[in-house]
Formats: C-alpha cells, sequence, structure tokens
C-alpha cells in the first residue's frame, strides 16, 4: 500500500520502483483531455524529472517539428533524442505513438489516463481542443497543420470531425492498450483518482499535498 510522503520530488529522483536510470520511465498512452496536464505536474512531483507533453513544443499544437511530422508520416525518429532529458510522457502527441515508446523503452509503465466514458470524453473536447482544431482548417497555414494530421491518423480518416467518428477512435484506442499491454505493466487512471493508483503502480509514497488539478473546461476562455 502506497504510503504518504512529505519528501521532497528530488528525494524521489531515482525512484527504483520504476525500473530505469534513464529515457522514459512513464509512457502514457492516454489522450488529450483525460487529466494529462495535470498528470504532467504529478508526475514531475514523483519522479523529480521532466515529462514530455504537447506543451513543451513551442510551436503546438500546428508545428510540432521535424521528429513528429515523420512519426506522423510513416516513419521512426531517433525516440532516445526526443525524450533525452525527460522521465516521462504523455498526451498527443506522444500518446499517438505509445506502442512505439512501449517497445523503445520497455521498463516503463504504459499510463492509460482516460474519461469515465467516450461521451465525457467528447464532451470535453468539445469545449476545448475542436473549436481550435476547427479554426485552424478554416486557416490555410503555411507550415501544415499538425493538429489535424493528428486528428486524422487517430481517426483513421480525413474527415474526423464527427462525433460517432471520435468516439469510436476514443474506445477503440483504449481498447487497443489494454490489449497490447500487460497487467503487470498497465496503470489505468481517470480525473478524479488523485494521487493513489499512481504511487501503487510506481511503488513511491503518496505525496502530502492535494494533487494538483489544472486545465480544466472552465479554464479554456
Amino acid at each position: 500500500m502506497a504510503t504518504r510522503s512529505t519528501l521532497s520530488p528530488a528525494d524521489h529522483q531515482l525512484a527504483p520502483a520504476v525500473g530505469v536510470s534513464e529515457g522514459l520511465r512513464v509512457v502514457g498512452a492516454g489522450l488529450p483531455r483525460t487529466g494529462t496536464a495535470s498528470l504532467k505536474i504529478a508526475l514531475e512531483r514523483l519522479l523529480g524529472g521532466r515529462c514530455y507533453h504537447m506543451t513543451e513544443i513551442p510551436e503546438h499544437p500546428f508545428d510540432l517539428g521535424a521528429s513528429w511530422r515523420t512519426a506522423l508520416a510513416g516513419g521512426s525518429p531517433a525516440w532516445d533524442e526526443v525524450f533525452v532529458g525527460y522521465v516521462a510522457s504523455l498526451d498527443w502527441p506522444a500518446s499517438m505513438f505509445w506502442h512505439q515508446l512501449s517497445t523503445t523503452f520497455p521498463v516503463a509503465r504504459v499510463l492509460l489516463s482516460q474519461r469515465e466514458s467516450a461521451m465525457a470524453w467528447l464532451h470535453s473536447l468539445e469545449a476545448t481542443v475542436l473549436p481550435v482544431a476547427r479554426g485552424s482548417v478554416m486557416t490555410e497555414l503555411d507550415d501544415g497543420n499538425d493538429l489535424v494530421a493528428l486528428f486524422e491518423r487517430f481517426t483513421g480518416r480525413s474527415k474526423w470531425d464527427d462525433p460517432d467518428v471520435l468516439m469510436a477512435a476514443y474506445d477503440q484506442h483504449n481498447t487497443e492498450v489494454r490489449r497490447v499491454v500487460g497487467p503487470d505493466r498497465l496503470l489505468e487512471w481517470r480525473p478524479g483518482d488523485g494521487w493513489d493508483p499512481i504511487c501503487r503502480r510506481l511503488e513511491l509514497p503518496i505525496p502530502d499535498e492535494p494533487f494538483p488539478w489544472v486545465n480544466r473546461r472552465e479554464d479554456w476562455g
């Protein structure tokens, strides 16, 4: 059972329970709007290192850079170079390639963050990310539109902006993660679960502080 801790992030920086001293210790497989911004802060607190999230990319979400464009085109970037200096990954674009990353970092835990249902996820997406993606479709971007490319890859369709298509892709994504990742490696988590399931799986003490909830739907204006 995880216990509460008053240690600082640095005290857990080399937590042996996660299994590696270099490379990703946690591979996020969860989709956007499944609490990834909060998880970023939480994992950095627990692991004492940086967590890769779309917000780490300077020109996000429309220009993700050469490595991610290579991946979106079906190529294989140098994953070790993409994630140098990071201990965990979350959110798109990284979670789109969770399978490749879980193979590249074979001892990393795989964290599947999710909503209580596909409909709940879609409602959150509709209030936040989808208006941005739709607006970008109406604008011709000189350097391409990697956000749209993510949605196309996620749904497997060029006409991705359909509720049924998006919800089916959500369910298919989560089902595939559960099918591929063994139960000894998989960590499933939902917003509201807080520290406990994460600390149990990583065998780390529970911090003696509230879970860092950020980037809620009402924060998007």
